[in-house]
């Protein structure tokens, strides 16, 4: 809002320093110190200086600042009745103009703006505590099976533990969303419309499983019994058996409500590779977002892959960068219950769904899930 000084040194007049020199010093009386957040009550003269430090307001009648490297004084510490210049000061030099940073009547944020660590501090610094922003998603999650049990209860035998809901409410979480877990729904209609019934008012429901062709794979019956249903089975592997619609309800609070349904497949890493697809962008969307996509590379195949069904594959990939070049190996077997594989992967290699497969050498499109080789 106001002039004020980017070093630590002297305000001064331009024109007292004119043919100051090392050897020729241009000597100023010293009238006044400032520090930042105090204002000066003295006027500037010809012949005088003020004693400034970094953020304070400019002086009247000073036009230039001069570091205390570039007089004679010893200690920045010190106080000096007299001080001496070594150098010709040009006008506005070592001042911040007002509205350097923002004049005034611009526009500092506009509308679809997120909100990162640097928009803060310009809000702050204009004396804006608060912000009309997009909320945040609520995305509830709900696990179908008859073979899942929490982990925090013990494991008979038969059962595994429900690793999904956990990472995709940690991945919601990751893009902005907040999570809200429903817990487990058996294999039967009535468990999983009871389940979807407590997500009725979030934003998004995410099933996990039950949308396969097997004789206990509810979710897309209950689907089109509940709500409509836009596809069902993607030609992508791993994922195919994917479903996406709407669901329609009363929540508990008795209000109607009509929102967006994803029931992924059950298989972990099938989960975890439709929700980078599908669910991310979604959540992105809804927060007003506009880059909905995850960076892709090229990258040099390392292994052979082969493409038997004519389905897009996205291959659990680990990039690397070796002489300005990206490579792309595979993270091993791609079963899709072998969760320890999107551990390794930064990537997914995506073998188009035309070709029967790709060999080592072969260039190929990689989906960076973890940006960390640049």
């Amino acid at each position: 809002p106001l002039d004020n000084t980017a070093m630590d040194g002297y305000a001064v007049s331009s024109a007292d320093t004119r043919g100051a020199s090392r050897q020729s010093p241009r000597f100023l009386q010293v009238i006044d110190t400032v520090a930042a957040g105090s204002v000066s009550e003295c006027q500037l003269k010809p012949g005088t200086a003020i004693r400034i430090m970094t953020g304070a307001p400019l002086p009247s009648g000073a036009d230039s600042v001069v570091r205390f490297e570039d007089t004679d004084e010893a200690s920045p510490k010190g106080s000096s009745p007299q001080i001496g210049i070594f150098g010709e000061a040009e006008a506005g030099l070592n001042i911040r103009r007002a509205g350097e940073s923002i004049a005034r009547g611009s526009i500092v944020l506009t509308k679809g703006v997120v909100i990162r660590p640097s928009e803060v501090g310009v809000l702050a610094s204009l004396g804006r505590s608060t912000a009309m922003v997009i909320r945040r998603p609520v995305v509830a999650i709900l696990a179908t099976g008859d073979e899942l049990v929490d982990i925090n209860q013990p494991l008979p035998l038969g059962k595994i533990y429900d690793s999904n809901t956990y990472s995709l409410a940690a991945l919601v979480m990751r893009y902005g969303g907040i999570p809200r877990i429903l817990g487990i729904a058996l294999d039967n209609e009535d468990s999983v419309v009871a389940g979807l019934r407590h997500g009725l008012d979030a934003d998004m429901l995410l099933t996990i499983g039950g949308v396969s062709m097997g004789d206990y794979d509810v979710v897309k019956d209950v689907l089109a019994k509940q709500g409509e249903i836009a596809f069902w089975q993607v030609r992508m592997k791993p994922g195919k058996p994917l479903a996406f619609g709407t669901i329609n309800g009363v929540t508990d609070a008795g209000i109607a409500r009509n929102i967006p349904h994803l029931g992924l497949p059950g298989n972990p890493v099938s989960s975890m590779v439709t929700f980078e697809l599908f669910v991310r962008p979604a959540i992105l969307k809804m927060m007003g977002k506009k880059n909905l996509t995850k960076p892709a590379i090229e990258a040099v195949l390392e292994d052979s892959v082969v493409n038997s069904d004519g389905r897009r594959i996205f291959a659990r990939a680990i990039v690397k960068k070796r002489n300005g070049q990206y490579f792309a190996r595979l993270t091993g077997p791609q079963g899709s219950g072998i969760l320890t594989s999107m551990t390794l992967a930064n990537g997914l290699a995506i073998i188009p769904e035309d070709k029967e497969g790709m060999e080592a050498g072969d260039t190929v499109q990689v989906i960076m899930l973890d940006w960390s080789e640049e």
